[in-house]
């Protein structure tokens, strides 16, 4: 099982990015996938989860509104798509298998290496 997260970089605060998670290893279709995101000093948080049945998505307060997560599973692939961003926003960014409507970190088994989002003010 690998999951691969790339798509980060610097941008100025009210920019877009768009984060790609590619699976490998696994039936993508079969499983939610979430993104949680990390800044320094700070605990990991969870950002946003897709779910695999009904594509159902839930955010954490902080990007409603702002983000959007969607899959391509005959990519093999999840997306989030982050507009208006803040500086608040700047952390290492991880996909990961698994997740619910809590966005807890324990719900997920596998996880991504990671990819940098900083946000200039």
């Amino acid at each position: 099982v690998q999951l691969q997260a790339s798509g980060g970089g610097l941008v100025e605060t009210g920019g877009s990015l768009r984060l790609s998670c590619k699976a490998s290893g696994f039936t993508l279709d079969y499983y939610p996938i979430a993104w949680f995101r990390q800044a320094p000093g700070k605990e990991r948080e969870g950002v946003s989860c897709i779910m695999s049945s009904h594509g159902r998505t839930y955010y954490a307060d902080s990007v409603k509104g702002r983000f959007a997560i969607s899959r391509d599973n005959a990519k093999n692939t999840v997306y989030l798509q982050m507009n208006s961003l803040k500086p608040e926003d700047t952390a290492i960014y991880y996909c990961a298998r698994e997740c619910g409507s809590h966005l807890s970190e324990y719900e997920s088994d596998y996880w991504g290496q990671g990819t940098q989002v900083t946000v200039s003010s």
